[in-house]
């Protein structure tokens, strides 16, 4: 986060002397929303009037406290936000009687325990960020005279990507996209029981990048970790989000797959150059039951029903995408390793393409749909002629792959979830959705979810 930045929360002003507690009525920004000073953010109701909660700088939502019809005391906050006004490091809470420090939130020390046993698990929402900057095939191929553009393009079906500028991290990116995802979802930040993110690029080596985003979130006392299953990476994340929802331990499971690529490509290896983005999509995982339906009713998302869940992983394939060094950054080391991002492109191609199928047919014969019943395949988006292969030998039609691939190339992890976000307006409920991974290892992933 850029230091220029903090977090700090703001309270309700008082109507009157005598005033102590005042209602919301209505919220009139969410999570991740920018506001400038002055804006309203809420609609309260005090004993003295109704009255619109303003704004007293610039900023961004990062959680809100309390829900629409709570009723508030003036001296807790009622949300958090992040600003870069100097002037509001020293500001007084204007009816806050406590010694709290304005930038700290108190947050309730409270440990995951076992909670109600869940038989479903739902994808509430999903969001997704990809940097600014779009790199066109044309900026990449000048280094290299003896192909053009449109080679590029026919040999991995892309023709641009997008690369994070100067500074970015993952984590940032992973933030940008969780927002997204927890306003899609209809719950609050502080519903979230556990964050799961999927990357082969961390800010460090420790801490994880998970608990740099947890704390981003201002979330307390809640499991957070990483894990790396490369591009199959975010499938892993969400298997393991539906067995922490199924066996009691989390209701509602943020999954975040981030992958920051841009900087450990070999500008001289055409192999890898042209092929990755970088990029971050999340998700929301819920447990499915009565009392989650009422809740789902009210916000108006009862999510989309995960059938089945496939992983795996061959060894054979190790050598096949690799890269020695860890993080997002190639810095000064041992002279004998290699620091850039390496793939076996027609040995890779191959076995992606084996492993596609494979997976595709699994998750269909577990399930028990046939391909013509099949509405979408959201693969991850690793190179078009790989999932054209596929989806040959699969059965399903090609025109039924989802593929964004020409427009944010191979973003690894966060490929699926990226997908969803771009496709999910135009599905409909009861569509029938196969979601599928290679990755680097090789692991292999598919889950099946019913729209």
């Amino acid at each position: 986060m850029d230091s220029a930045y903090f977090k700090m929360p703001l309270y309700l002003p008082a109507q009157g002397a005598a005033e102590t507690e005042a209602t919301i009525i209505e919220w009139n920004v969410s999570e991740g929303d920018h506001f400038r000073a002055g804006d309203s953010l809420a609609q309260v109701d005090s004993a003295k009037s109704v009255f619109d909660f303003e704004s007293p700088c610039d900023g961004m939502v990062i959680r809100r406290l309390y829900l629409e019809g709570d009723t508030v005391s003036l001296s807790d906050p009622i949300m958090e936000i992040e600003t870069s006004d100097p002037g509001m490091r020293d500001w007084i809470p204007p009816a806050a009687s406590s010694n709290k420090p304005v930038t700290q939130l108190d947050t309730p020390t409270t440990v995951v325990s076992s909670k109600q046993l869940a038989a479903e698990v739902v994808l509430r929402g999903v969001g997704g960020y990809l940097p600014k900057r779009v790199v066109t095939n044309a900026e990449l191929v000048t280094r290299f005279p003896e192909i053009s553009e449109q080679y590029v393009y026919q040999v991995t079906g892309i023709r641009q990507r997008h690369w994070a500028k100067d500074g970015e991290k993952p984590s940032e990116m992973a933030f940008k996209a969780s927002l997204e995802a927890i306003r899609h979802s209809g719950i609050s930040t502080k519903e979230i029981d556990a964050i799961i993110l999927s990357t082969t690029t961390p800010d460090v080596a420790m801490p994880s990048t998970a608990c740099i985003l947890q704390d981003r979130l201002s979330l307390r006392s809640i499991p957070a970790f990483d894990l790396n299953a490369a591009c199959s990476g975010w499938l892993y994340a969400a298997a393991m989000a539906q067995g922490m929802i199924c066996c009691g331990m989390a209701r509602n499971v943020l999954t975040v797959g981030v992958d920051l690529q841009s900087r450990l490509l070999d500008e001289s290896d055409r192999n890898a150059y042209f092929i990755f983005g970088d990029g971050a999509g999340a998700a929301i995982f819920s447990a499915a039951d009565e009392a989650d339906e009422e809740h789902a009713s009210a916000n108006g998302n009862s999510g989309h029903r995960i059938r089945e869940v496939i992983l795996g992983a061959d060894p054979s394939g190790l050598h096949m995408a690799r890269r020695q060094n860890p993080g997002y950054l190639v810095t000064n080391g041992r002279a004998d390793v290699d620091p850039w991002i390496r793939l076996d492109g027609p040995g890779l191609f191959r076995l992606a393409t084996d492993s596609f199928t494979a997976m595709i047919r699994q998750a269909l014969a577990k399930t028990g749909w046939s391909p013509e019943e099949t509405r979408w395949v959201i693969p991850h988006q690793a190179n078009a002629r790989i999932l054209k292969a596929a989806a040959k030998r699969s059965g399903i039609p090609f025109d039924r792959f989802y593929l964004n691939v020409d427009h944010v190339g191979n973003t690894s992890s966060a490929s699926i979830p990226l997908a969803l976000t771009e496709i999910q307006d135009d599905l409909q409920p009861g569509d029938k959705l196969v979601l599928c991974s290679v990755g680097a290892g090789m692991t292999t992933a598919a889950i099946s979810v019913q729209w």
